[in-house]
């Protein structure tokens, strides 16, 4: 069981990594995606709350963990610092929700999508599985990762919460 002593956040367009027994939370996923990683051999969880799918599309573009595409790569890097092997970390994702109601033909309006497609791409490339997601749809989220076991609990506004 976790305290609060050993729950560490992980704010908009952050990202933090933990061991056992450390957990990870970030608030408010809307259209950014959480990026929720883990090795079960070396029980090291790591979490980034990605606002934007891309940092070559962006000028300012210094902070890794607020791109998908520069996030995983990061935390992929810093979990292996800490003793995580590659081939043995998982993924799940939550959140790329559509917030409010666009021409969903406008493809710059569509940032949840786009997040959430572009982590799919960029974790197949890197040889991560998908293992489970809570993605898109039209609704925030508040996850909660633990290293203990790597069971990501989503809560939502009006949904509940539930473990993936």
């Amino acid at each position: 069981m976790v305290n609060k002593r050993n729950m560490t956040m992980v704010g908009m367009a952050d990202m933090n990594l933990v061991k056992d027994p450390g957990a990870l939370t970030t608030l408010g996923l809307g259209s950014c995606v959480g990026i929720a990683l883990y090795d079960p051999g070396s029980k090291i969880a790591a979490l980034a709350h990605c606002m934007l799918p891309e940092a070559a599309q962006i000028q300012k573009n210094s902070n890794a963990a607020k791109f998908v595409d520069t996030a995983i790569v990061q935390l992929v890097k810093d979990m292996e610092k800490l003793g995580a092997l590659r081939r043995r970390i998982v993924a799940k994702l939550a959140g790329g929700a559509q917030m409010f109601a666009f021409d969903s033909s406008n493809e710059s309006l569509r940032i949840g999508d786009r997040n959430v497609d572009a982590a799919m791409r960029v974790l197949k490339q890197m040889g991560i599985p998908v293992v489970s997601s809570d993605v898109r749809e039209n609704y925030g989220r508040t996850v909660e990762l633990f290293a203990a076991d790597g069971s990501l609990v989503i809560k939502t506004i009006g949904k509940g919460v539930k473990t993936i």
